[in-house]
């Protein structure tokens, strides 16, 4: 098994309702096992418009491989009604693999770490939350992030 964090967002519809039946979706996933959740938070929207975010992160254990394990989030996106018109829409539900274990991997469909993981709040805040002690692979520790990320707004519900 192989520790993951995946990050979780929505601000479209019931935007609480639909990041925490997403958690739920997560531990049903084949080969998985959802170990933890962070808290849920308000957060505006980064680089977009659109009303505030509901953002989480969940660590899940998985036997999937990276890949296989995005085309399930993908596929978890599309049962919520995801869209992709536009670069950083508005969206019900928006799922990223932030890490997988200590690999990285850089290929046309996948980054990993999240490459811009550091570099928001509301991922960084849950993400540390989960585990305050965290390394990000090739970065170092997630905590030596939060002083830049200082200005993002964000509330825990």
């Amino acid at each position: 098994m192989i520790a993951c964090y995946i990050g979780i967002g929505s601000n479209l519809g019931d935007a609480q309702a639909q990041v925490e039946r997403a958690i739920a979706r997560l531990g049903q996933l084949d080969d998985t096992r959802l170990t933890a959740q962070s808290s849920l938070f308000r957060t505006a929207p980064v680089d977009a418009g659109g009303d505030d975010y509901i953002n989480a992160v969940a660590r899940i254990d998985t036997q999937l491989a990276p890949e296989q394990l995005l085309r399930e989030l993908q596929a978890i996106e599309q049962d919520f009604g995801r869209e992709r018109p536009y670069r950083n829409a508005p969206r019900t539900l928006d799922l990223d693999i932030l890490l997988y274990g200590a690999q990285v991997i850089s290929s046309a469909a996948l980054q990993i770490p999240h490459p811009r993981m550091t570099q928001r709040a509301f991922v960084l805040i849950p993400l540390l939350q989960l585990d305050p002690f965290l390394t990000i692979p090739g970065q170092g520790p997630a905590h030596a992030f939060v002083p830049s990320v200082a200005g993002q707004a964000i509330r825990k519900l």
